[in-house]
């Protein structure tokens, strides 16, 4: 796990102790009080469903690099968690959305004892969008980018457990029966 060793804001060694009002451990700065949370990164993504098929894209980075996912990315620190799904949408799928009913939030924590990966520290949100507007093409961090009939999702080859669950849920919300590879 990544610990800050110096104040961001005065540049004093930081030190472990229990802040007041606190339970836990943290980093914290003995001169000017700041204290280093370790808070997990969020990210958010949509569904896109338009005429029974459903937008994928192909990563073409690491994580999971060559699996498939729904368009999803790193909330920045000026936006909503909807407008950062609406753009990492249309970043990496070339297709405007407006959200629709929110399909799930999962969160993957650092456990004591572990080392973090790319896909632990994370919160992932994700809603379905069936008002889907433009032409489906790979944009940044995406290799393909294709429109899957149901029947055809390729599960076995799907990028993140987030990827699953959000898919699954889609299935639920639609109605639709999901294949035994699911």
């Amino acid at each position: 796990m990544f610990e800050a060793r110096f104040c961001p804001r005065c540049a004093t060694e930081l030190v472990d102790a229990v802040p007041e009002l606190d339970s836990r451990s943290r980093r914290l700065c003995r001169k000017c009080g700041f204290i280093a949370y370790l808070n997990p990164k969020v990210a958010a993504g949509t569904v896109p469903v338009r005429d029974g098929k459903v937008a994928l894209i192909r990563r073409g980075v690491e994580p999971a690099r060559g699996a498939w996912s729904w368009p999803c990315g790193y909330v920045e620190i000026d936006e909503t968690v909807e407008e950062a799904a609406a753009r990492e949408t249309r970043e990496e799928s070339g297709l405007s959305v407006r959200l629709g009913p929110m399909l799930g939030a999962w969160s993957y924590p650092v456990r004591g004892g572990e080392r973090p990966s790319q896909t632990t520290g994370l919160l992932v949100m994700s809603w379905i969008s069936d008002d889907v507007e433009g032409s489906l093409l790979a944009g940044d961090d995406a290799d393909e980018a294709r429109w899957f009939p149901f029947d055809e999702i390729p599960w076995p080859d799907l990028a993140f457990d987030s990827t699953r669950r959000a898919l699954k849920e889609t299935f639920r919300r639609l109605g639709l029966v999901l294949p035994e590879d699911a």
